[in-house]
């Protein structure tokens, strides 16, 4: 070979794209590989020599991982062996309250005993032509205790001892009647010190609710007229209940019972809970609607918003209402949480925001199936990150007392994963308050990969509100109506961690509540679009402003030995129940 060729033969010998491999002996071959064994097994020595001499660094990543931080502390960075603050803001307290007596004596002012109340009109109405039933009066009273204001609990208990009626030839929704003015009259006999009042006028309106369970499945009927005592058909979904709604009364009756020694309030209500177990789909979620004479789920969504979201709530709250001794609710929480994160928890794609999604049946020209994932979330999903948390802490714990926050070692599996997803989803419910009001809308859509749109400021990298346009009306996705749900998971937040984050994030929350819903004459109303300002007000203050979304962030601002939350479960309209020992057995598995 000339000595051009062999300078050519080296230069490509050297290069490192070069498809030529030099030939090797089979020796020096096996060789390498023995070397290659030894390197890896230096540095898997190593490793484990590493992890063995600083385990403190590897449950610090763990725990940056989880949402915890460094050695055990708490999230704002203090150690785990010191004391968390959980006393009061007074101020913050005070505001609070302040805002609640600008809500109730302008609605004691305009429209005492109403259902209802509409600020900017200065007027109340009734959910019936036939008259209403107090709603707004029962739903604030154990708000009212829990602030200290003698002089308007005072006037709200004579209303309640004098005129309150439930003799009303109409038609009523036995979900909202059960969680409002039941719950709210069996709080107020709690914390009222046992005031027999609530107590009967609690066992004469539960008396009134039971005829909607004489169905053929036992799934009580959507509607009940209270004068009749008679169950109603809902004539929009006929033959036709709501998963949510015949699953979100266990907490109050089943309290009724405890308190008067008479089984029929729980044996009605928790058969209503093995109908839906005996009835379980196979991937562990629910559909938002059931067949009241079969029992049976109807094709339809599946969802954690509306009528879906307080089923799955209840699951937990069942197990920890009777001091976490029925342990068929813990399997069947532990059931559907697994369900959750199979099926329904997504992240976005830019910045890996965990959201919701919602399944939607559809059906081909063969009649057949599918299932598609929708990336809508509502508001009211926004409970869900706090009872995560919570849950974790109980169905997830290894041990009998958790620290504040939980270390990593005291949570199982599902445990730790479902706290993550808990502290994730508080933080992108907090992201959908960044608007121009610093109010979240009902209803918002997460991006996907195909939903074609370019990502601009009409369409946002993470979350939108579907259908909104500049300058065009707004959408009813767009609205705020005072909606508690991601407070309460603050205020379960905080409780868990102490971190102070969570009361900042409350704080202005409720900063944007002042400056945007508050109106000058008295009462708070809803906005109809959260990215106007200044925003336009709807005459409309919902009943929840006063039982849940102030309450909440008064007891976000309190002491812990407030309503300690292993002492009390909240209902879905807020009202704080005590946490008993059951004398009845549970009835099924």
């Amino acid at each position: 070979m000339s000595e051009p060729s062999l300078r050519k033969r080296k230069a490509q010998l050297s290069r490192p794209d070069s498809n030529i491999e030099p030939s090797k002996p089979a020796v020096t071959q096996e060789k390498s590989r023995d070397y290659r064994r030894i390197i890896y097994a230096v540095c898997l020595l190593s490793v484990a020599a590493f992890i063995y001499q600083y385990p403190e660094v590897i449950e610090k990543l763990l725990n940056e991982w989880l949402g915890f931080s460094e050695d055990d502390a708490t999230i704002d960075g203090s150690n785990s062996d010191s004391i968390v603050d959980f006393s009061a803001d007074v101020a913050k307290q005070n505001a609070v309250v302040e805002a609640f007596k600008h809500a109730w004596l302008a609605y004691e002012r305009d429209a005492m005993g109403d259902d209802e109340y509409h600020p900017i009109s200065r007027k109340g109405t009734n959910l019936t032509e036939a008259g209403g039933i107090g709603y707004t009066v029962v739903d604030s009273i154990d708000t009212m205790l829990i602030m200290g204001l003698t002089g308007e609990y005072a006037r709200s208990r004579h209303w309640v001892a004098n005129k309150m009626t439930f003799d009303r030839d109409a038609n009523f929704n036995t979900f909202e009647t059960t969680i409002r003015v039941l719950g709210g009259l069996l709080s107020a006999y709690h914390l009222s010190g046992q005031d027999s009042i609530y107590l009967e006028k609690a066992k004469e309106l539960a008396d009134r609710i039971l005829p909607t369970f004489d169905t053929p499945s036992g799934l009580p009927l959507s509607q009940v007229n209270l004068g009749l005592r008679k169950g109603v058909y809902d004539s929009d979904y006929p033959g036709l209940v709501s998963t949510a709604e015949v699953s979100t009364i266990q907490l109050e009756f089943r309290y009724l019972a405890h308190l008067t020694d008479e089984d029929i309030y729980w044996e009605k209500a928790e058969h209503v809970m093995a109908v839906i177990k005996a009835a379980r789909m196979p991937h562990g979620l629910v559909s938002i609607f059931m067949n009241a004479v079969e029992g049976k789920f109807a094709t339809s969504a599946i969802r954690l918003g509306s009528r879906g979201d307080s089923y799955y709530e209840y699951l937990l709250k069942q197990y920890l209402q009777t001091n976490q001794t029925e342990n068929v609710y813990r399997e069947m929480y532990d059931d559907t949480m697994t369900a959750i994160h199979n099926h329904l928890i997504q992240q976005s794609p830019t910045t890996k925001m965990t959201y919701t999604s919602e399944l939607v049946p559809e059906r081909n020209q063969q009649g057949q199936i599918s299932w598609r994932l929708t990336p809508k979330q509502d508001h009211l999903v926004c409970f869900l990150g706090g009872s995560l948390m919570l849950g974790a802490t109980k169905t997830g714990a290894t041990v009998h007392k958790i620290s504040i926050p939980p270390k990593p070692r005291e949570l199982t599996k599902e445990g730790l994963r479902d706290w993550k997803s808990g502290v994730e989803l508080v933080k992108t419910c907090m992201r959908t308050y960044d608007t121009a009001t610093g109010l979240a809308p009902e209803i918002v859509h997460f991006r996907i990969p195909s939903d074609g749109m370019e990502v601009s400021a009409l369409a946002p990298m993470d979350w939108y509100i579907k259908g909104a346009k500049h300058g065009a009306p707004a959408v009813y996705d767009a609205r705020y109506i005072l909606r508690p749900e991601t407070i309460e998971s603050l205020f379960i937040a905080f409780r868990l961690t102490g971190d102070k984050r969570y009361r900042d994030d409350g704080w202005r929350i409720f900063q944007s509540i002042q400056k945007h819903c508050r109106v000058g004459t008295g009462g708070y109303a809803s906005i109809i679009n959260v990215d106007q300002n200044p925003a336009e007000q709807e005459d409309k203050m919902e009943t929840f402003l006063m039982s849940e979304t102030l309450k909440y962030l008064y007891l976000l601002f309190s002491d812990a030995d407030v309503l300690p939350l292993d002492e009390y479960v909240f209902n879905t309209e807020g009202h704080p129940l005590p946490i008993f020992n059951p004398t009845i057995r549970t009835g099924f598995s």
